[in-house]
């Protein structure tokens, strides 16, 4: 596993630094920095606190705790930080649950994974190499079929009811 660095930089003296749980994640978690309210429904911007300076060729992306995703109903939105990025983290959480969820300062709201990347030159060409997949996008690997034979089914199903 290669080595690198993130530099943490506290805006706010109270805000908790990032941290591993486990040696053997590979996401470290960070920490909502203030207490927020969301409606159902609702997206919010939810402060950390914190700034990082991620190393040239690599990149930060947020993702989702599965606790608060399977507990609570919320989920985080896009959140890809570049290493040229130097403002507040903040995690955008929007609650896919029917009631109001409340979201504490200090709570583990998200996990941040730290990848090198590759930067291919941009080639424009007139074709590309065909492939046995082809243009065939969504279901295309057979779950549209599995889903349609479920759907078929469970009309069975209610008919016989």
């Amino acid at each position: 596993m290669e080595e690198c660095e993130v530099k943490v930089k506290k805006i706010d003296s109270k805000a908790e630094a990032p941290s591993y749980f486990y040696d053997t994640d590979v996401g470290f978690d960070i920490k909502a920095n203030e207490d927020a309210d969301l409606l159902p429904g609702e997206q919010k911007s939810i402060k950390t606190g914190l700034m990082l300076e991620i190393p040239k060729g690599y990149v930060g992306l947020i993702r989702d705790r599965a606790g608060i995703v399977t507990k609570m109903g919320i989920q985080t939105c896009a959140g890809t930080f570049d290493p040229g990025f130097r403002g507040e983290i903040s995690i955008v959480l929007i609650n896919h649950s029917e009631e109001s969820v409340y979201v504490e300062k200090g709570m583990r709201i998200a996990q941040m994974i730290i990848l090198p990347i590759a930067k291919p030159k941009i080639v424009l060409v007139k074709n590309l190499d065909s492939t046995k997949r082809g243009t065939n996008g969504f279901g295309s690997t057979g779950g549209l079929k599995e889903i349609k034979k479920l759907e078929r089914a469970m009309k069975g199903k209610k008919g016989k009811r």
